[in-house]
């Protein structure tokens, strides 16, 4: 009976290095950098500029309306442990913000404002 220790790197390695995967990532990271625009058939250019400023303002005034007295919901707070060092921790209750951070909510806003306008995201075209 040959026993053999089991080499964990090999497997990684092995793993790794598989082209398919590496094929695939490289797929996903490319068409994850195309730049977007927002489009509507029958817009011109000027019109779509002054109903994304439109959007982006009211999405800016929504987020600042809930915020309580206009200084933001709460974030992530830093606070030391018992050694001293800082790490980060998201508070929770009735002043927290559900979604984590105020200009995600803003940019989910404006998309949606957008949208309803009927606008679409596609890539720009060369």
């Amino acid at each position: 009976m040959d026993i053999r220790p089991v080499s964990y790197r090999n497997m990684r390695t092995k793993r790794a290095m598989n082209p398919r995967r590496s094929i695939a990532l490289v797929l996903l990271l490319a068409t994850a950098c195309t730049p977007m625009q927002w489009v509507k058939p029958d817009a011109p250019p000027e019109q779509i500029e002054q109903d994304l400023k439109t959007c982006q303002d009211e999405a800016w005034r929504e987020v600042n309306w809930r915020s309580p007295h206009y200084y933001g919901a709460l974030g992530p707070m830093l606070y030391p442990d018992y050694m001293g060092r800082r790490f980060l921790v998201w508070p929770y209750g009735p002043f927290a913000d559900p979604y984590g951070e105020r200009f995600l909510e803003e940019a989910r806003l404006a998309d949606f404002c957008m949208r309803a306008k009927g606008y679409e995201l596609a890539p720009v075209k060369k």
